[in-house]
């Protein structure tokens, strides 16, 4: 039997896929207009926020990955609508700092909804690499 990764190992192919489908996910939706960054690192060449795609994306899934691994049943769907719900707030606070700007028809229930499925695959993927599920 092979032996699983330990340690931060166990993490990085969910740090990867949370970095490009975040990457990918923030391409499509500013490519629609649905929202932008106006602040942001290397704004003459990227329409995106790099450094939160690539950066702080990635870490912080690893906390919340572990959290999630410590936790059970229906406490993992509440800690995710929880995240998911922060993730929303958080937006807005971004939108009131200027770091954000949605298009008129953009709903704070996208964020939510979108955060939820994002970090619920984020986990099922983790598990499955891990040997988990």
């Amino acid at each position: 039997m092979p032996k699983r990764p330990s340690g931060i190992k166990a993490y990085i192919p969910a740090m990867l896929l949370a970095s490009l489908l975040g990457t990918y996910l923030d391409l499509y939706f500013t490519g629609k207009g649905m929202y932008s960054f106006p602040i942001r690192p290397f704004s003459g060449i990227f329409t995106i926020n790099i450094l939160f795609t690539l950066a702080v994306l990635p870490i912080f899934m690893i906390p919340l990955l572990k959290i999630m691994e410590s936790l059970k049943g229906r406490f993992r769907g509440i800690f995710v609508l929880a995240i998911s719900i922060a993730m929303a707030a958080a937006e807005k606070i971004a939108e009131s700092l200027g770091m954000f700007v949605h298009a008129e028809n953009w709903h704070h229930l996208y964020t939510f909804t979108g955060y939820c499925l994002f970090i619920g695959l984020i986990a099922v993927f983790h598990g499955w690499m891990n040997g988990n599920r």
